[in-house]
């Protein structure tokens, strides 16, 4: 069973660790809105299941605390969508036609994906915050548990908690290449948007700095630097087709 959305207890922890990345039991209580007994009473299941674990956080005073995360069998509970399917459908094109049939391919994917999205979003002339919370909510539907944040240095963030094509990306990179086209494409001209970390490389999402100060890269210095405090990485994977 996939998981998008919260249900009973152990799903609601999968997806708060998810979402939102590792944590302790407290905080996770806190925020689920349930006594941290309940929450080591699911955790105590999900272990047994291998779906996370945990590392000791020994920078504070006294015992240790167990910060916990998922695992990788955990991913396979959160929806890829038709990911058997699509793979096998990317190896057929590059077997017929070639690295140029699947670079053809990705590319009309995406134009016909832009012009979709572009249906739904607000003018180009609207403010880019609601231009990125639109994207953000047409990426939610496709399962990629997307959000959108400003931060008080007026740069916006995309962060997509989760890779609904995961397996198809990672036997074809250029369908990661073509999705920040495709965002490049329907946020307008105005914008400038680069990604800072990704699922691919190792991170726990992905996510975009955008700003509409496209000579401006300062923003995205920040929040990559942003990104290397919480020890995630922001290289691209390499390999691929």
């Amino acid at each position: 069973m996939s998981i998008d959305s919260p249900g009973g207890g152990r799903d609601r922890v999968l997806f708060d660790l998810k979402t939102k990345g590792p944590q302790s039991v407290a905080r996770m209580a806190k925020r689920l809105g349930v006594t941290p007994m309940a929450v080591r009473q699911h955790l105590a299941v999900l272990e047994g299941e291998q779906l996370v674990d945990f590392t000791e956080d020994r920078s504070r005073v006294g015992r240790p605390a167990r910060v916990w995360r998922l695992t990788t069998k955990a991913y396979d509970r959160f929806p890829d969508h038709h990911a058997e399917l699509a793979v096998g459908m990317l190896q057929a094109v590059q077997s017929a036609f070639g690295d140029k049939g699947l670079e053809r391919l990705t590319r009309e994917r995406n134009r016909q994906q832009a012009e979709s999205y572009r249906t739904r979003m607000p003018a180009s002339n609207a403010p880019i915050e609601q231009r990125v919370d639109t994207l953000a909510r047409l990426r939610r539907e496709e399962g990629y548990m997307a959000e959108s944040r400003r931060h008080q240095d007026g740069t916006f963030e995309l962060v997509e908690n989760h890779c609904s094509i995961a397996k198809a990306a990672r036997y074809c990179s250029k369908l990661c290449t073509a999705e920040l086209s495709l965002f490049r494409a329907v946020l307008g001209d105005d914008v400038s948007i680069e990604r800072t970390t990704h699922i691919l490389a190792g991170d726990r999402s992905c996510s975009y700095c955008i700003t509409d100060r496209p000579s401006d890269s300062s923003s995205a210095d920040k929040l990559r630097s942003r990104a290397r405090a919480k020890g995630r990485r922001t290289k691209e994977p390499a390999g691929g087709a």
